[in-house]
């Protein structure tokens, strides 16, 4: 588990075919500190295992399915990756909680200016956008940010100067990927009303104010 809270920007070093995936071999330095083989560490906000460490470096291995999933398969020596180890029992929850696990990747439509704010509009896959909401939580590249406004394509978000300089984000460039992991609480409650939607529990029924209640939701 994450906040979305990106600690250091890494670089890859390289990049080598493993067993039908990739490893990735990443410089850093902050997140070293306490790191230990077996470890997760979220890499542009996948969740990955780290499975070798020396010296300013830190290896992973990246399945098929996170390589369709994420832009990790697009990334290339010298490119910068955002980088946040797993949140620590009793830490702090700054951001949101994150999973590590990638929904889509989207891509960076337009960036502006607003006062010190940076607003950068993002398109999204259609399969994400009923879980999107106005002043919702979103992870952009493992970054936890917040939902400015919204319309049929995508979404909008607001930089601070701080996020854009300790993150990847503001280095981005209109028609780059970015790895796109909605809120997971929405997620939940969708597959837990599932059954009352399409009315396949209880005989047929469908979803009501009363059943609503008898689950604490009102």
């Amino acid at each position: 588990m994450f906040t979305g809270l990106v600690e250091e920007i890494g670089r890859l070093q390289r990049r080598e075919s493993f067993q039908g995936g990739l490893r990735l071999v990443i410089s850093a330095g902050q997140i070293l500190e306490d790191l230990a083989i077996g470890d997760s560490v979220a890499v542009n906000g996948v969740c990955l295992t780290v499975t070798e460490l020396s010296s300013g470096r830190f290896a992973a291995a990246v399945a098929p399915e996170t390589l369709r999933r994420s832009n990790l398969g697009q990334a290339s020596p010298g490119d910068p990756l955002n980088l946040e180890r797993a949140l620590p029992l009793g830490g702090r929850l700054g951001g949101h909680f994150v999973s590590g696990h990638v929904d889509a990747t989207g891509i960076l439509a337009q960036r502006r200016t607003e006062g010190n704010a940076i607003v950068i509009y993002f398109t999204a896959p259609a399969e994400l956008h009923r879980y999107l909401i106005p002043k919702g939580s979103i992870a952009v590249d493992g970054v936890s940010l917040t939902i400015a406004a919204l319309d049929r394509e995508g979404f909008s978000v607001s930089l601070i100067p701080h996020s854009a300089e300790k993150t990847t984000l503001g280095q981005k460039k209109r028609g780059d990927p970015v790895n796109l992991e909605v809120d997971m609480i929405g997620k939940y409650i969708e597959r837990l009303l599932a059954p009352y939607l399409d009315g396949r529990r209880k005989g047929g029924e469908k979803l009501t104010a009363e059943i609503l209640k008898e689950y604490g939701f009102i």
